[in-house]
């Protein structure tokens, strides 16, 4: 009789055992370094210049409108871009969020005429360094995208290319303004 309850006692622990290995698990929760991207959050405005003689194209005033929000489950941040540049209108959606096996920031956007750009960055104290490399007309070419908080409602923002990680040539210039949020009915 000592055997048959021993047997069952170690039925029923083995039992619970399995059971609570094949409970759900909680979803996973985004990591407190993507705190840091609800800088973006919101509505923002951008004023620029464009500096394209550089890489043939042409100089002028820019300017677009953002809309960042979270996506579902917090990991990434969705933007949905309306610019205007010297070479016309286009549209563009970004996704920002962050690499833990990397420990960096990413950035993905794709726009309507058929660009995509991808960088990894990193932050330290108001300033955000963005690094990408690309192939354009055939040569690799090096993006780097500094981002300098000026306050929690602006940031200037500046875009540099090179072909030799050495000489830089400024893309682009701006300063962004967030919205003011419509009042509520």
């Amino acid at each position: 009789m000592k055997r048959i309850i021993g047997l069952v006692a170690i039925c029923v622990l083995s039992l619970g055992v399995s059971v609570r290995a094949q409970a759900p698990q909680e979803p996973p929760k985004p990591g407190p370094e993507l705190k840091r991207v609800a800088y973006f959050g919101g509505n923002w405005k951008e004023a620029g210049t464009a500096h394209l003689g550089a890489v043939g194209g042409p100089e002028g005033k820019y300017s677009s409108t953002s809309n960042w929000a979270w996506m579902s489950g917090g990991f990434f941040m969705v933007a949905h871009m309306d610019m205007t540049t010297s070479m016309g209108a286009s549209k563009a959606l970004g996704v920002m969020g962050y690499d833990p096996e990397s420990k960096m920031y990413t950035y993905q956007e794709f726009d309507s005429t058929g660009e995509t750009f991808m960088a990894k960055g990193s932050v330290s104290g108001d300033t955000w360094t963005w690094n990408s490399e690309s192939m354009m007309g055939g040569k690799m070419m090096k993006t780097r995208v500094m981002i300098k908080e000026v306050s929690k409602t602006e940031y200037n923002f500046k875009m540099e290319s090179s072909q030799d990680g050495k000489t830089w040539a400024t893309g682009f210039e701006s300063t962004f303004t967030k919205a003011a949020a419509a009042p509520a009915k």
